[in-house]
């Protein structure tokens, strides 16, 4: 196939390319070069014969230059972490962006849409099981307008083939968002925000890279939704002691209360982000101690045949020797 894939200089994309051009597809990659990490994705995406095209799904034709020939779209770019930015940023590129190109993919005659969402728009905690069909709650103003986008997206299920992908929390090879997990367990400095029992059900960046491939081409994912979680429920504790396994360390048993990093974090987004300052702690960067998600995964077994092959021990120390492959660890 030849397969669109934008946010190709994010973690999941970079991967995701290169795992399909092994399988044999074509690749059109998309992203952006703006820190050193995605400059980074973007020479190793070069280096494998994948040229990625800089530019934003809002410049005149870009999109439509984009989708030609393309048989399907696996759409990944987004605002995500971005602090220093006011919510029209997040709703012009989440929302706006993902109109541009669908739009495009339906003039383009592309055959499947696939969106990539977030297990954000489900919010916090929650008692018992989500799937699917449980009511969207999104709690910033990332999750709100990646649900905006969901909708964009299902209002052109009539004119093109589209499936949602709601991502769950995805770690692997590349993945510089739980690199400093692994470096403070490293160097014995990791404090536990919390009680650490809060539940997550992490995928492995290849395994994900399958489902959203099944995504894009297998006849039970049209006009579907699916939540792409990992098999395993862990708590947070237990998650640190199998980096700390696959690390070589000792997890540390220190505890501290989260609560005057809320009122930091707090403190910053209301003064910093006005001005356009990056805050050095924000409310979605402690959701990692205290977010608490429970999914089933039957639909995707059911429908796609779909199972998550590698367990977090062993994807955590394939991580690890990644990191000191590369002088990060």
């Amino acid at each position: 196939m030849k397969i669109l894939v934008t946010g190709a200089s994010g973690f999941i994309g970079c991967r995701l390319a290169q795992i399909l051009v092994d399988q044999g597809h074509q690749v059109i990659a998309t992203g952006r070069s703006a820190n050193e990490v995605e400059t980074a994705r973007v020479t190793r995406l070069t280096a494998a014969g994948i040229r990625v095209h800089e530019g934003t799904l809002l410049d005149a034709g870009f999109a439509d230059t984009l989708v030609a020939g393309c048989e399907a779209i696996i759409h990944l770019a987004a605002a995500q972490h971005e602090g220093n930015v006011p919510d029209a940023y997040f709703r012009e590129v989440n929302v706006e962006g993902t109109r541009v190109l669908i739009t495009a993919a339906v003039k383009a005659k592309v055959r499947r849409f696939v969106y990539g969402s977030t297990i954000g728009i489900y919010g916090s905690a929650r008692d018992g099981e989500l799937d699917e069909n449980s009511p969207p709650r999104p709690e910033n103003i990332y999750g709100v307008t990646k649900y905006e986008a969901e909708e964009v997206v299902r209002q052109h299920a009539q004119r093109i083939e589209i499936c949602i992908a709601r991502i769950s929390e995805t770690f692997g090879p590349g993945d510089f968002r739980l690199l400093k997990l692994f470096k403070a367990i490293d160097r014995g400095a990791f404090l536990m925000l919390g009680s650490g029992e809060n539940v997550r059900q992490v995928i492995f960046v290849d395994d994900l890279a399958r489902g959203l491939l099944l995504a894009a081409q297998h006849p039970a994912a049209v006009n579907e939704t699916f939540v792409f979680a990992g098999n395993e429920v862990m708590s947070t504790r237990t998650m640190v002691a199998k980096v700390a396994v696959a690390v070589g360390r000792k997890p540390s048993n220190l505890r501290i209360p989260i609560w005057p990093f809320r009122a930091a974090a707090a403190v910053f987004e209301a003064t910093l982000r006005p001005l356009g300052i990056q805050p050095p702690l924000t409310q979605r960067r402690l959701d990692f101690f205290t977010k608490s998600f429970l999914f089933s995964t039957a639909k995707y077994q059911r429908l796609l045949g779909f199972a998550p092959q590698t367990s977090f021990s062993n994807g955590a120390a394939v991580t690890a020797q990644w990191y000191r492959d590369n002088g990060l660890l």
